[in-house]
């Protein structure tokens, strides 16, 4: 049984890594694997590189996770909407997030249902749901059932893959703008700069 499961392994490792998945760990390559091809939007990895943060870069485009209680939205509290740091696709509003204790941010609920993907991911040995941006596929995180009523969902995100859009409109320290990454434009121009 061991071999058959080894012999598996290999062989979906090796059809994954022929199909140009290139984790930057092998933990990495044993969960979902995907290209950004596949995504409505994307971005070329040299400009990501130069307008996300490292921690940003980990996290969203190499599926990383942010250390527990060091991401600037997991004691967040003000209101308003919560966006991909990568595109700028709105994903969580602030009346659905919820403190869970388990030192990340947590949201009940999305914006609309298509505002974000779920996947299987079976790294570090175990089957988690992974959640993506439904747009450009940054890793946001991973949805649980163990979340507050009515919806039971907890979607755990990190922090380093959202900026913040205040209710009131105007920006916010921890927006996302400038260093940080995110979409900004202004609606005089009725563009958005990446």
């Amino acid at each position: 049984m061991a071999v058959l499961l080894r012999r598996g392994l290999a062989v979906a490792l090796h059809r994954a890594v022929g199909q140009g998945c290139r984790p930057a760990r092998l933990a990495a390559l044993l969960g979902a694997c995907r290209t950004k091809k596949t995504w409505p939007v994307s971005f070329p990895l040299e400009e990501l590189k130069k307008r996300l943060t490292p921690l940003q870069y980990h996290v969203t485009q190499e599926r990383g996770t942010e250390s527990a209680f060091t991401g600037g939205f997991t004691h967040h509290k003000d209101e308003g909407t919560y966006t991909c740091v990568v595109c700028g696709a709105v994903l969580f509003n602030s009346n659905s997030k919820f403190d869970s204790g388990s030192g990340w941010p947590s949201f009940s609920d999305l914006v609309t249902a298509e505002s974000v993907t779920v996947s299987d991911d079976f790294s570090y040995g175990i089957h988690r749901v992974e959640t993506t941006c439904s747009q450009c596929g940054a890793h946001l995180g991973h949805l649980f059932d163990d979340g507050p009523r009515p919806t039971g969902k907890r979607y755990c995100i990190n922090s380093a893959s959202l900026a913040f859009q205040p209710k009131d409109g105007g920006a916010s320290p921890a927006s996302g703008s400038g260093a940080e990454g995110g979409a900004r434009g202004s609606p005089e121009s009725g563009r958005t700069e990446l």
